[in-house]
């Protein structure tokens, strides 16, 4: 280790600055959202089984509540623009604008050239959480997913049931496309239910037995028409380990619900990012 300058620590106690304040973000208002959640019905149920995944399919307007069934299990979750691909859930950016982990009135933010909401927290029953002693929050946008490169980098393994593969087959049975030409779409992931942080010491991306129990939910509004991909990860609650064949895992169940269209008068979905991109060439 290097020496510290004679000004380190005028140096360390430099005060950080927010790299994107959000307070002119628009304001989801979720008086109405609650509202209509609350007058709504299901119209559709599925489920992502034990280290598999499902996929779903959610109107503009409508609402998707993803709930913990049987036992405690984190999911990964896709989204894309049900009717164009390339535009989908954009972990990194939703990270910039609302931090970590999410909950409640935050939003799932989509990829560029679009950069617009695709969908709205509008309950979470582990809001209850917050940051623990270590550091630890769940709902995180921080991880990718788990992967079977990662794993053959690491371990030489070939498994198969990690939460991208299991994410590929969801995407290419909801779509039609073939495994290689769904895999691309396949992005970085909500991680619902699991509980996360960073080691004060090392810095290092970790992970704990999560809270959630059978019953605990998180509830979105669809600002846009969506396709959903959720994959029930193999390491269950992420107590000890991911890509695991002998964690205890369960289900995961999504509903799709719709409330009576006169509960979202005047609503619309919003438009793309008004960014005129020229990128600094042309009138």
């Amino acid at each position: 280790m290097s020496h510290p300058p004679s000004d380190a620590e005028a140096r360390l106690s430099v005060p950080p600055v927010i790299c994107y304040p959000n307070d002119t973000l628009p304001v989801p208002n979720m008086a109405v959202y609650e509202r209509a959640l609350q007058a709504a019905d299901t119209v559709t149920t599925v489920e992502a089984a034990p280290r598999d995944a499902c996929a779903f399919r959610v109107p503009a307007g409508g609402f998707f509540r993803i709930t913990s069934v049987g036992g405690p299990q984190v999911g990964d979750l896709n989204l894309w623009n049900a009717h164009d691909l390339s535009e989908r859930f954009y972990s990194g950016k939703t990270r910039a604008l609302h931090g970590t982990h999410v909950t409640t009135g935050e939003r799932l933010w989509s990829s560029f050239p679009t950069l617009r909401p695709m969908a709205t927290i509008v309950a979470d029953s582990l809001d209850w959480y917050g940051i623990d002693q270590y550091g630890g929050s769940v709902h995180d946008v921080i991880g990718t997913r788990c992967d079977p490169y990662t794993g053959n980098l690491l371990g030489g393994s070939q498994y198969h049931h990690c939460c991208h593969s299991n994410l590929t087959r969801a995407l290419a049975d909801a779509t039609g496309l073939s495994l290689v030409d769904a895999e691309p779409h396949v992005h970085d992931v909500l991680n619902v239910f699991m509980c996360t942080g960073f080691t004060r010491d090392t810095g290092q991306y970790f992970m704990k037995a999560s809270p959630v129990r059978p019953g605990d939910h998180l509830t979105f509004f669809a600002e846009i028409d969506l396709l959903g991909a959720l994959s029930a990860c193999p390491g269950g609650d992420c107590s000890a380990e991911h890509s695991s064949d002998v964690a205890s895992c369960y289900p995961l169940r999504v509903d799709v619900l719709k409330a009576p269209d006169d509960m979202l008068a005047g609503w619309q979905p919003p438009a793309v990012n008004g960014y005129d991109r020229s990128h600094g060439r042309g009138g």
